[in-house]
C-alpha cells in the first residue's frame, strides 16, 4: 500500500522557518514579532485532488513529483482530513468492480467539512450517458449508509450533480458556530482550523472598531459573515457569480442582517466609488450613506492593482489578508505611505509547503 506519509517531527521547524523568513521580509515596515498561528501537523486538509491510474484491472489514485512529474501511488493521504482517507478508500474499493463508473475516468476530487459533509467529484475522457447516472445514485445510495455524500460527474460541457454541488460548513469561531455554504470549484480555505485561527484574529483586531466595514474580495462571506456583528453595517464586494451566490446564501443561514454583498470586481468599485462610472448592480445601494472607516481585502495572489491599491489608502483602518508575501510586500510599500503597520500575523495554512497566509493590520499614521 502506498502512503504519503508526513515526517511530524519536522512540523515546529518548518513553522520557525517560515516565521524567520517573513519576519525578515517585512522587518523594513516596523515588524519585529510576528503572531503565529500554527496548523495540525496532520489531517490538515478538507480539500484534495488526485489524477487517476488504470493498470489492468487495478485502479489507485497518484499525484506527480513536482521535480521529477514520476508519479506517485496515493492509497493513503495524511494531508487529507479523516473523511476524505476514508471516502477515498471507499471510492476506490467500489469504482474497481464499476466498468460503467472507472471507464475513462481521469480524477477524483475531494471537498469535506469539518461538520462531516463530503462531496466528491468525477472526471471523465467521455459523455456522462443513462447509465452512467444510474450506476452513480446506486454508488450513492451505499456509500450514504457511511458518509453523508454526494457526487458531480464532470466531462466535457457536461456536469452532472447528484444531491448537491456544495458542502456545508460550520465553523465555531469564539464559542458561536458560523454557517458556510462551500460549493464544488470555487474557493475557500482548504485548513478549516486555521481559517477559525484567522476569523477570531480578525474579530479580536475588529471588536474595538466602530461605525462600517468595507471588504473587496469578499468570496462566500468568510470574513465579512464573522465580523459583521462589529460594526454598523458591512459592505462587500466579490466578483464571482457563485461566491456571490453562496454568500448571500450564507447571509441568510447566520441571520446577519446589516451586510449587503455587491457583484462587481475590485476596480469597478474603485471606479463606483469615484464616480467615474454607474452601474445597475449598485441600484438600491447609496454608496455615501456608508461610513466606512475600516477596509478589509483579501486578494488573490496578485494582490492589487494601484487604482486599488489608492482606494484602500482612503481609510483609517486597513485589514490585508495575503496569501502571498512578495506581492503583500509590493502593496505595503504603497500603503506605508499613509499608513504604519500596527499587527502582522502569519497563518500556516499549508503546512510543509513554502506558502503562507499573513494577516496586517494597518492604522493611518
Amino acid at each position: 500500500m502506498a502512503v504519503i506519509k508526513i515526517d511530524t517531527t519536522q512540523y515546529d521547524a518548518q513553522l520557525s522557518e517560515k516565521e524567520q523568513r517573513i519576519t525578515s521580509q517585512f522587518r523594513r515596515f516596523g515588524v519585529e514579532k510576528l503572531e503565529v498561528f500554527g496548523s495540525d501537523p496532520i489531517h490538515y486538509r478538507q480539500r484534495a485532488e488526485f489524477r487517476v491510474w488504470h493498470e489492468g484491472e487495478d485502479l489507485f489514485h497518484i499525484m506527480f513529483d513536482q521535480q521529477t512529474k514520476e508519479k506517485i501511488r496515493v492509497d493513503e493521504f495524511d494531508p487529507a482530513a479523516p473523511l476524505v482517507g476514508e471516502v477515498m478508500q471507499a471510492m476506490i474499493e467500489n469504482l474497481k468492480g464499476s466498468e460503467v463508473l472507472r471507464r475513462k475516468l481521469f480524477q477524483i476530487d475531494y471537498l469535506s467539512s469539518l461538520s462531516g459533509e463530503i462531496l466528491v467529484s468525477l472526471l471523465y475522457h467521455k459523455q456522462l450517458d443513462e447509465q452512467w447516472l444510474q450506476a452513480i445514485k446506486e454508488l450513492k445510495a451505499t456509500l450514504s449508509t457511511q458518509f453523508k455524500i454526494d457526487f458531480i460527474g464532470r466531462a466535457r460541457k457536461q456536469k452532472e450533480v447528484i444531491g448537491n454541488d456544495y458542502v456545508i460548513e460550520r465553523l465555531n469561531v469564539n464559542g458561536k458556530e458560523l454557517i458556510y455554504q462551500q460549493v464544488e470549484n470555487s474557493f475557500t480555505q482548504p485548513n478549516a482550523k486555521v481559517n477559525i485561527k484567522m476569523l477570531e484574529w480578525a474579530q479580536a483586531l475588529c471588536q474595538p472598531l466602530s461605525n462600517d466595514l468595507l471588504e473587496l474580495y469578499c468570496g462566500n462571506g468568510n470574513f465579512s459573515i464573522a465580523l459583521a456583528g462589529s460594526f454598523d453595517r458591512v459592505l462587500a464586494t466579490e466578483i464571482s457569480k457563485s461566491s456571490v451566490y453562496s454568500a448571500q446564501y450564507n447571509i441568510a443561514q447566520n441571520k446577519v442582517e446589516n451586510l449587503d454583498i455587491i457583484r462587481m470586481s475590485s476596480e469597478e468599485f474603485t471606479q463606483a466609488m469615484k464616480g467615474e462610472r454607474t452601474f445597475s448592480r449598485l441600484d438600491g445601494i447609496d454608496l455615501k450613506s456608508y461610513n466606512c472607516q475600516t477596509i478589509l481585502v483579501d486578494p488573490p495572489r496578485a494582490g492589487m492593482d494601484t487604482l486599488t491599491c489608492d482606494l484602500v489608502a482612503n481609510y483609517d483602518n486597513i485589514i490585508y489578508i495575503s496569501c502571498n508575501p512578495d506581492t503583500l510586500e509590493r502593496d505595503l510599500d504603497h500603503l506605508c505611505k499613509t499608513h504604519e503597520v500596527k499587527r502582522f500575523a502569519i497563518f500556516d495554512q499549508f503546512p510543509y509547503t513554502h506558502h503562507i497566509e499573513s494577516g496586517v493590520f494597518l492604522q493611518r499614521k
